[in-house]
């Protein structure tokens, strides 16, 4: 054999070599990622293990989670998945608390007590205008960019004025929220920090922070305004990224984040992190709990059931914290249940829910964050990749606030115009949802 052809076999085994390493070090997230979404999407959504393992974790850009074998233990409520029967997880539910990844021993739990009856909204008439904005919604006119639209609620004046749902969802199902949330989250902290129990500007908020560690000088307000100056890497596309590892391949979400060594002075750089959010969740345990309240009953007591939000699970990590970052599910209607709760200043149903001035304080624009795009754990513009720097952009009022989740999930709020918007799906390629553009068409319809 000649010198070429060697050479070209060398770097051929090499490639192969490299490529099974790399597999090797991101089969436990990927293994991870698939038993924990198929888990929550068949006991929580209550969908089809094979809907769910057909699209949600194999199309577009997740194609490499064919790789992993997934299977279904419906005696245990269990789904484990693996790489080719190496580096397994397995995600278990449990009644009421949703599915969580399970390194150990998962804590017995008694389920939470059975939620308070669902608010139903009161329905206003849909004109021709606003269903072709809604339908327009799930139209796929791109091929290699599918929106997947799963769900789109309106609201204007407190009233349902329009919805819609794709095949195999409807108005009762919860779906999760991903990153929508840290919005949740942030009503949570409001609540506690309305109790007394808590201060936006206290300090040393974690044991390991204390005794003269520079974390200490991080701030309740700096945690919710993404300023930390913790070192994270938020990158989804890199499976040994924090934030996937954080996730999907530990155990105490919280705990990881906490962990991590600061890279700038608290307080002075804006810098989205998923990590950031489940310390806030760690640090309201703390409080609750030294103040004897039950935390893990606490969203339900304190949030969901003053709204009727009666599809709402918040999940937990193995640790027993809410993984504010991203478990979250509720059903299109209760997402809007929440975005009209900050419409309405904190008020539902004529009792406040939140403390004064929370809203105020969560659409505040942080100084750091460019263009003024973020508050405290809700975006104050859409982001560039869904539409943020169009035209259609450009005409949304200026006091619009919205959550944002992974995959497009969107509860866009617009106190000038008393509307809320909901729209939930499976958009992998951030570019596939224009929520700029969506948005647009609707205010227009309603105008």
């Amino acid at each position: 054999m000649g010198l070429i052809p060697l050479i070209l076999a060398g770097a051929a085994f090499v490639a192969v070599l490299c490529g099974v390493v790399y597999l090797w070090r991101i089969a436990p997230a990927g293994a991870g990622y698939k038993a924990k979404v198929l888990c929550s999407a068949v006991h929580v959504s209550r969908r089809e293990f094979s809907a769910v393992l057909a699209e949600d974790v194999s199309v577009d850009a997740y194609w490499i989670m064919r790789l992993f074998q997934a299977r279904e233990y419906p005696q245990w409520k269990e789904v484990a998945a693996s790489l080719f029967g190496m580096r397994r997880a397995s995600a278990v539910y449990r009644p009421g608390r949703g599915a969580s990844l399970v390194y150990g021993n998962l804590p017995e739990l008694p389920p939470p007590p059975a939620p308070g009856p669902s608010s139903p909204w009161a329905k206003g008439e849909t004109s021709a205008r606003l269903k072709e904005a809604v339908d327009r919604a799930f139209a796929e006119p791109r091929p290699n960019r599918l929106k997947r639209t799963r769900a789109v609620v309106i609201i204007k004046d407190g009233r349902l004025l329009a919805e819609r749902y794709a095949p195999g969802f409807n108005g009762d199902q919860p779906l999760c929220g991903w990153s929508m949330s840290k919005s949740v989250l942030a009503a949570l902290a409001g609540i506690v920090v309305g109790k007394g129990l808590l201060s936006t500007d206290a300090k040393e908020l974690l044991p390991s922070w204390r005794g003269g560690d520079p974390r200490g000088e991080i701030r309740l307000d700096d945690l919710l305004r993404m300023r930390s100056g913790l070192e994270f890497a938020e990158i989804y596309a890199d499976p040994l990224s924090d934030v996937v590892q954080m996730l999907f391949n530990r155990p105490d979400a919280a705990g990881f984040a906490a962990g991590k060594p600061l890279k700038a002075e608290p307080g002075t750089l804006w810098a989205y992190a998923s990590g950031t959010t489940n310390i806030v969740s760690k640090i309201l345990r703390q409080a609750l709990e030294k103040a004897g309240e039950d935390y893990a009953n606490f969203p339900r007591k304190a949030l969901l059931d003053p709204l009727g939000m009666a599809s709402a699970v918040f999940e937990t990590d193995e640790a027993g914290h809410f993984v504010g970052s991203s478990f979250m599910y509720a059903s299109a209607r209760d997402w809007a249940k929440f975005g009209q709760l900050f419409l309405d200043d904190g008020v539902w149903a004529g009792k406040r829910v939140l403390p004064e001035g929370w809203v105020d304080y969560c659409r505040r624009p942080t100084p750091q964050a460019k263009d003024g795009r973020y508050g405290a754990h809700w975006w104050l513009k859409i982001p560039r990749e869904m539409g943020g720097e169009t035209a259609a952009a450009a005409k949304i009022p200026a006091d619009a606030y919205h959550a944002i989740g992974h995959e497009g999930q969107l509860v866009s709020v617009v106190p000038s115009r008393r509307v809320v918007a909901v729209r939930l799906g499976l958009a992998v390629y951030p570019d596939a949802w224009d929520q700029a553009d969506f948005l647009n068409e609707v205010l227009d319809a309603l105008a």
